[in-house]
């Protein structure tokens, strides 16, 4: 039985419906009704109020996992995330961390790596608005309350958009794309359909903890997405490099 936070969005809509399809039984929290019909058409069973102690505390006998991949990438986003941690720690943390907690950090704490490619034993050197995404990683893979490890997805993306949402966007509307930086920048890719087995493949192997980074394509450049995202919508107008 595994608790999912965060089950509507890009990521973890994905993640339900692999582990459901490889008959696991998932549980997910809701703030809507909205989010409890999405739950609800990906076969998840929901409980409503998000974080509420009382509520992660009904089901804490029958929760063996918990996957974290809900963020509202919002300016106070360090700041609701560790409250809302906390509240997972008081209300489902055992002493013996027999609960494995796979949590959801991100390519960008790496920061820029030339023509390196980052593993797992890259230093990181996250952008200061995410630094307290490496503090809190920390915390969880040191906590006695969860056996944690620490997932680092690419850059993600699916046939509406993800990463590539901006993109595709001004494409549409055939605007040139707005490239930010160099365009030779190169951005690891994932799926978030070859994401979710990531996560699948990690949950099924408990006793493996740590940090782990989830990548199906490294190293394609910015520029050529751009062009390969305007052409696919036939925009005149490729792509400009902000200032």
């Amino acid at each position: 039985r595994v608790l999912i936070l965060g089950g509507t969005g890009l990521i973890g809509a994905a993640v339900i419906r692999e582990l459901i399809k490889h008959r696991h039984k998932v549980l997910a929290l809701s703030r809507s009704t909205r989010s409890m019909a999405m739950l609800k058409a990906l076969g998840a069973r929901h409980y409503a109020v998000i974080y509420a102690r009382q509520n992660l505390g009904s089901i804490r006998q029958g929760v063996d996992a918990i996957i974290q991949v809900a963020a509202t990438f919002t300016e106070d986003m360090g700041q609701v995330e560790s409250k809302a941690l906390e509240a997972i720690i008081q209300a489902l943390g055992r002493k013996d961390g027999k609960i494995h907690l796979i949590y959801t950090g991100g390519v960008w704490l790496y920061g820029a790596t030339g023509n390196s490619i980052a593993n797992e034993t890259t230093q990181f050197q996250p952008i200061p608005s995410f630094f307290w995404m490496v503090e809190t990683s920390e915390k969880l893979l040191h906590t006695q309350a969860f056996s944690t490890a620490v997932i680092h997805p690419a850059m993600v993306y699916h046939q509406k958009g993800g990463a590539f949402s901006r993109f595709i966007d001004c494409a549409k509307q055939h605007k040139q794309i707005e490239i930010w930086g160099d365009r030779a920048t190169r951005w690891p890719l994932i799926h978030r359909d070859d994401l979710a087995v990531a996560y699948h493949l990690l949950l099924e192997r408990p006793k493996l903890t740590g940090h782990f980074n989830a990548s199906a394509q490294i190293g394609v450049r910015v520029e050529t997405i751009a062009k390969t995202i305007a052409q696919k919508y036939r925009s005149p107008n490729s792509f400009k490099v902000a200032p």
